[in-house]
């Protein structure tokens, strides 16, 4: 009888425990006498019952102290802390007699800028010199003179309209102007109002940073008020002068007698030819009237005290509301 061919177990590979078991692996044994028995698994390691290392139990043993007194040290810093801002004073509420004292002060240590001195800071960058330039024909000697007369205007819209006084420039061939920052510019008469004595002016060239005036509305402005005038008397300027409203309602003769101006703010403000057309403002600088005339008794052109302005209201109607 044939015996069926022996393999020896060191000319193959051993297989793992796994794939002899199988009993479809393609591989298995056909020896069916033998069963291997499975071998029990490793032991699983766990981080939780692995032993400290022999030298960190060393040193938790050695030093257990060091802990203790960093949390002792940590509370007591923390105490410490509470015990500071605890102690530390409140700053009691202030109060209104806190404010006036501060104020007080203030006021007995520190000079402030008079109302005019803050009116004309306000109104400054808004007054504006006006020449008007007139030739004549010639004399005798065959020479062609021109004719000056000087004047000051206002900025009442900020893209150059410029109200005036009428008599500064009626008779004028060119008008100049020039602004605050030192711009001079031709300028063309667009509207007046003759039974005011006023002219509105449009000047071609502006500076960029033009300012408007304010025009005063409300209240109405009373005899006692301060007022400051300003203007280029006898082309000296800008100059300013304070005084107060002395009466309201008055009527003024022009000098030709031709015509009466009514309605007109008397002010004791000082005022030269050079004036006219110049603002008279409160001190918080509003323009409540246009300089036109001073009281000439004596012919000299000189101030005795009294002078003139149109109220801003009929100003502001010296062409209609048009440039307003």
């Amino acid at each position: 009888m044939r015996r069926p061919a022996l393999y020896s177990s060191a000319s193959h590979p051993r297989k793992n425990a796994e794939s002899r078991d199988a009993p479809d692996a393609p591989n298995a044994s056909p020896d069916t006498h033998s069963t291997p028995q499975p071998s029990a698994p490793p032991p699983a390691a766990s981080p939780f019952t692995a032993p400290p290392s022999p030298r960190l139990q060393q040193h938790l043993s050695a030093r257990p102290w060091v802990l203790i007194w960093t949390v002792i040290s940590l509370m007591g810093l923390l105490l410490a802390l509470s015990l500071t801002l605890s102690a530390r004073p409140v700053a009691p509420p202030v109060t209104q007699q806190d404010i006036n004292a501060a104020v007080l002060t203030t006021l007995k240590t520190r000079a402030l800028p008079s109302p005019a001195a803050k009116a004309y800071q306000i109104i400054a960058a808004s007054v504006v010199s006006v020449v008007g330039l007139q030739k004549t024909p010639p004399g005798k000697d065959g020479a062609e003179r021109s004719v000056r007369s000087i004047g000051t205007g206002v900025v009442i819209v900020d893209k150059g309209t410029i109200l005036t006084s009428l008599h500064v420039v009626r008779d004028a061939q060119t008008i100049q102007v020039t602004f605050a920052n030192g711009l001079t510019s031709a300028a063309t008469l667009t509207g007046m109002q003759p039974e005011n004595d006023l002219a509105v002016l449009q000047a071609q060239k502006i500076p960029s940073d033009l300012r408007a005036a304010t025009l005063h509305s409300a209240p109405s402005p009373a005899p006692g008020d301060l007022v400051m005038a300003v203007g280029f008397p006898f082309g000296i300027g800008p100059s300013a002068s304070a005084g107060v409203i002395s009466g309201l309602e008055r009527t003024f003769q022009t000098p030709e007698g031709q015509r009466d101006i009514h309605h007109m703010i008397q002010f004791d403000a000082a005022a030269n030819p050079g004036n006219s057309g110049g603002p008279l403002v409160t001190m918080q600088g509003e323009v409540i009237g246009i300089v036109t005339a001073i009281y000439n008794p004596n012919h000299q052109s000189s101030f005795v005290g009294i002078g003139f302005a149109v109220p801003i209201e009929h100003a502001a109607s010296a062409i209609g509301l048009t440039p307003f």
